[in-house]
């Protein structure tokens, strides 16, 4: 799908419910052959699953090493988690729930070791600033022009952490407003406004051309 910067940042209404990718039927048949310890029934959620949570973590954290370290840490704690896994909400949610958590822990992390690595250097210690992220593929990446990319990627990077997760589920993997609630453990009304804020900090801070949008 190819993605435009008034597309992403145009206010949309609340989309109708995406169908899940598992029936009822056959989601609670799957958690339960999990829960009984199935090693296929997990092979299958992997499968099924890798994907959407890898390219979720990848558009939060910007680096495909890190991505998948933080996807290969979900699926371990599923394995570890999902006998108390009692169907309060779907098992995607659940699975987002865990990647965006996972994500902004990993964020937090990253940011407070480049703050102690710059303030050491300050202080003439050997440690040496972090480095930028270096520049890679994004599942974002099919917009033309990439200087415009990474403008936006740099400005979504800076939203308060409850809008970042919000537009990204939202734009990345294109869930419902309905599925962004459930995941985020809030309202819809509150989706709205998550993302209505979002888009109004990048059309603020994107260039000229694209304020209008």
């Amino acid at each position: 799908m190819a993605y435009s910067l008034p597309l992403l940042l145009t206010d949309d209404p609340p989309a109708a419910p995406c169908p899940l990718s598992l029936a009822a039927e056959a989601e609670a048949a799957l958690v339960l052959q999990l829960q009984q310890g199935s090693e296929t029934a997990f092979r299958t959620l992997v499968e099924r699953y890798q994907d959407r949570i890898y390219r979720t973590v990848l558009a939060l954290l910007r680096s495909p090493e890190e991505a998948e370290d933080v996807a290969q840490e979900v699926f371990v704690e599923v394995y570890q988690t999902v006998a108390r896994f009692r169907g309060e909400a779907s098992l995607s949610t659940w699975l987002y729930r865990l990647a965006t958590s996972r994500a902004l822990k990993s964020l937090r992390k990253a940011r407070a070791q480049k703050r102690f690595a710059y303030f050491t250097s300050l202080l003439g210690f050997d440690n040496a600033v972090l480095h930028e992220k270096p520049d890679h593929a994004h599942p974002l990446a099919l917009l033309e022009d990439q200087q415009q990319l990474r403008l936006l990627l740099e400005h979504v990077a800076r939203l308060p952490p409850q809008q970042q997760v919000a537009f990204t589920l939202r734009h990345e993997q294109e869930l419902s407003y309905e599925e962004i609630a459930a995941v985020l453990s809030t309202s819809v009304p509150a989706v709205e406004s998550l993302l209505f804020r979002a888009r109004q900090t990048l059309r603020k801070h994107l260039s000229p051309p694209f304020r209008h949008v």
